[in-house]
């Protein structure tokens, strides 16, 4: 590991200015971070604390502002984010164990990166997402958890966030601070997809810090769920996770809101779906053909072609259950 300075930010001002060196990184809970700094992958040359920032769960017309130095654990546990976006909960509990939800934060879960084994093998492995220009070895090596859908030629790897596919299933809006004043991105728009450009994975500008993530009142999101399909029961990453709402009336889908994770290098909303459910009947056989045309354009690898029809049955199996329990 490098030497690094530490210092710990008194606020959101204070933070952006102390990340004015081209080195600094944002520290939250450091359950990533803490990782990549010991396979070296980051290096950063000083890194600047914001843990002390807000960790408020504030309601703001009907919707919920949460401070991005909200432990992971709060957001699961809190009353409102249970009964409101019940999808938001079971997403992050999904997601890691006890112990790093207890440590970890809102920003950082949104901002973790990739956990590609390739990218990880600093001294044995090409990547263009740590290295533009090296060569992607998952392309044509290992490649099981890689993604389906929005790769590139240059990149095959997924995003690992739970919480994040919640958001973007969600309409989330992530705000941030930077030199240059304050900003609100869409979740859905805040990830980049790799292009020629892996290791560019965000719109943030240098020295940008989330300062918050605000969801809107959104009255779908009561009925709500997320399911993760994973290689074990526990602390594993997803082959495959869905977050969806639903609501129907008279048998016919009124609204419905699917986002998709563990197959795409962000994550992915599942707006062609969305588009084919709206207005039609709320049946298994209707849910199946609204997940293959969201499919219809998978390029899979060598590995993960399962993916494709993992994906189908479980959007299908997700929407029938939510479905089912909706009031007569």
């Amino acid at each position: 590991m490098r030497p690094f300075t530490y210092t710990r930010a008194a606020d959101a001002a204070d933070a952006v200015r102390l990340a004015g060196d081209a080195g600094a990184i944002y520290l939250g809970g450091g359950t990533n971070l803490v990782d990549l700094m010991r396979e070296t992958v980051e290096r950063p040359t000083a890194l600047v604390d914001v843990t002390g920032l807000s960790g408020s769960i504030e309601e703001t017309g009907g919707g919920l502002l949460i401070g991005a130095a909200t432990r992971n654990v709060t957001v699961a546990e809190h009353r409102l984010v249970r009964t409101r976006y019940p999808a938001l909960s079971r997403a992050i509990v999904a997601g890691a164990s006890a112990q790093i939800r207890n440590m970890a934060t809102v920003g950082g879960n949104i901002l973790q990166r990739t956990r590609c084994a390739y990218f990880y093998d600093e001294d044995g492995s090409r990547c263009n997402k740590r290295e533009p220009g090296q060569g992607c070895d998952a392309i044509e090596g290992f490649n099981r958890m890689h993604a389906i859908l929005g790769a590139s030629s240059v990149c095959a790897a997924v995003h690992p966030s739970d919480m994040c596919v919640a958001l973007a299933a969600f309409d989330a809006t992530v705000h941030l601070r930077g030199t240059d004043g304050e900003r609100t991105v869409p979740i859905t728009e805040l990830h980049r997809l790799p292009g020629d450009r892996p290791d560019v994975e965000t719109v943030l500008r240098p020295g940008e810090l989330i300062t918050a993530v605000e969801l809107p009142d959104l009255p779908v999101a009561t009925s709500s769920t997320y399911r993760k399909v994973r290689d074990r029961a526990s602390y594993a990453f997803a082959l495959f996770s869905v977050a969806a709402a639903l609501t129907v009336e008279d048998g016919i889908v009124n609204e419905v809101r699917l986002a998709l994770g563990g197959v795409a290098p962000k994550p992915w909303r599942a707006r062609t779906a969305e588009a084919a459910l709206r207005g039609g009947p709320a049946t298994p056989e209707r849910f199946r053909r609204a997940a293959e045309e969201e499919l219809a354009d998978a390029m899979p690898l060598s590995d993960n072609a399962f993916k494709i029809e993992l994906a189908k049955r479980t959007i299908t199996a997700v929407l029938t259950d939510l479905a089912g329990d909706q009031p007569s």
